[in-house]
């Protein structure tokens, strides 16, 4: 195990910020990038973690060099928000981006060149005067070739050939309001959503049931999912009394959603969490942050967690690397 992987957190307002000592203590990182950018999404090359690319109110941004400094890639992405960032494990020249108003971008070339993909999304949110966005972006950990998107507030679309075509699928789902995705391998595979009234669970990819959390949990609105095969095959999810909230915790499961347990924080979060994040190549460390600026960490698997000294303002993404 790495003993003081480096942390990269995406600010709203404060540009990307880092620890290179687990987060015991931070600088910024933002040369090259608006020192009050809004970052929502933050992901590392997992092939060379000194290359990382950060979602901006205005494009995709990239660094070669561990965050000392950051370039604007030229896209069709230029004048868009971006929500969310996923690249292909198998092949990190394979980089998607979703963006607010809804719509996905794809690059094949490690981010020199990208097109938007060919999918039917929500220009408007019924009733909700909300902008449709891509909340995130999921390769499936088998099969790379299987991308999942959920999106707020419009369901979500998968695509079985990396991206060329894609359909719905959101039948029983809680709520189009999908804020994370994780994939549980087996057989059958799960995928679990996060929405904001409970967590969904689908092992077809097109009709869902919802677990109904709110017999479980303090509060029914989730945001961040991750499952975690790192010995005992967990899944996890932030919840918390809305957004932002003013209270929030943290959620795991190892048997699929029947029963729950909540992580022992040290006190409630001051705001919904919002997301956990994990790196396969550091398998006992686990950071969860809440929107209003709270990190937690955990170096033993998620079995025990402290807080953070240093809060932020609002955290909208959270990346390890080695």
């Amino acid at each position: 195990m790495t003993a003081n992987p480096t942390i990269f957190a995406g600010t709203i307002g404060q540009s990307v910020w880092r620890s290179h000592d687990g987060g015991d203590s931070w600088e910024r990182a933002s040369k090259g990038l608006f020192m009050e950018s809004d970052i929502r999404a933050i992901a590392i090359d997992p092939g060379d973690s000194a290359v990382l690319y950060a979602g901006t109110e205005a494009g995709v941004y990239r660094t070669r060099d561990g965050g000392d400094s950051w370039a604007l890639i030229d896209s069709p992405m230029n004048d868009l928000e971006i929500w969310a960032l996923a690249i292909d494990p198998s092949d990190p020249d394979t980089i998607f981006a979703g963006t607010c108003p809804s719509a996905l971008f794809r690059s094949k070339d490690g981010g020199s060149s990208w097109q938007q993909l060919d999918v039917e999304l929500a220009e408007e949110c019924e009733g909700i005067p909300i902008t449709p966005r891509v909340t995130t972006i999921l390769f499936d950990p088998e099969d790379s070739q299987t991308v999942y998107a959920g999106i707020e507030i419009d369901g979500m679309r998968i695509s079985r050939d990396c991206g060329d075509t894609w359909e719905e699928g959101s039948e029983g789902l809680s709520s189009l309001d999908i804020h994370g995705l994780a994939v549980v391998p087996g057989s059958p595979k799960t995928l679990v959503a996060a929405t904001n009234n409970d967590v969904c669970v689908t092992t077809d990819m097109q009709n869902w049931t919802p677990l109904e959390v709110r017999n479980h949990y303090p509060w029914p609105y989730c945001r961040g999912v991750i499952h975690l095969s790192n010995g005992d095959s967990r899944i996890w999810v932030g919840a918390g009394n809305g957004p932002p909230g003013d209270e929030g915790g943290l959620f795991h499961s190892g048997d699929l959603g029947k029963t729950w347990e909540r992580a022992d924080l040290g006190g409630v979060a001051n705001s919904t969490i919002w997301a956990v994040t994990h790196n396969p190549a550091l398998p006992d460390w686990i950071v969860a942050y809440s929107v209003a600026g709270q990190l937690y960490r955990s170096t033993d698997g998620g079995h025990a967690w402290t807080k953070l000294e240093r809060e932020f303002g609002e955290v909208r993404a959270v990346a390890l690397a080695v």
